[in-house]
């Protein structure tokens, strides 16, 4: 079993910038898919960022389009940690940011996850 903690969330104004961490205990991660999800009210969750990486290789990262240029997936294996550097962020990006796991990677980064956090809230204010 994984366990994921998520952290870093917050009120930030427009243009500011969040880190988020996640931090995954009970199993080493030498293996893995890594992904942010959000969710923001009234709307369906969404893939943010995912990255992915096998017996030390990491692997390229992929974000959606909305976020492209503006944010950065990374990882510290050390700390069985990935985290999502947010940077000019906007009133849109809003909502609860979900960190998400899977040990396989099945030729693309969307599909079902096994293990969640419990969710950490952005709110950017104008």
């Amino acid at each position: 079993q994984v366990q994921l903690v998520e952290s870093g969330g917050g009120l930030v104004q427009t243009g500011g910038s969040l880190r988020l961490s996640c931090e995954a205990s009970g199993r080493t991660l030498t293996s893995a898919v890594m992904a942010w999800f959000r969710q923001a009210p009234g709307k369906e969750r969404e893939l943010v960022a995912a990255t992915r990486w096998s017996r030390g290789t990491t692997y390229y990262a992929d974000y959606a389009d909305y976020v492209k240029g503006r944010f950065i997936i990374f990882r510290d294996s050390a700390k069985n940690a990935v985290y999502l550097q947010m940077n000019s962020l906007k009133l849109e990006d809003t909502a609860t940011y979900y960190c998400a796991a899977r040990t396989y990677y099945s030729g693309t980064y969307s599909g079902k996850y096994d293990y969640w956090g419990q969710g950490t809230q952005v709110t950017v204010s104008a």
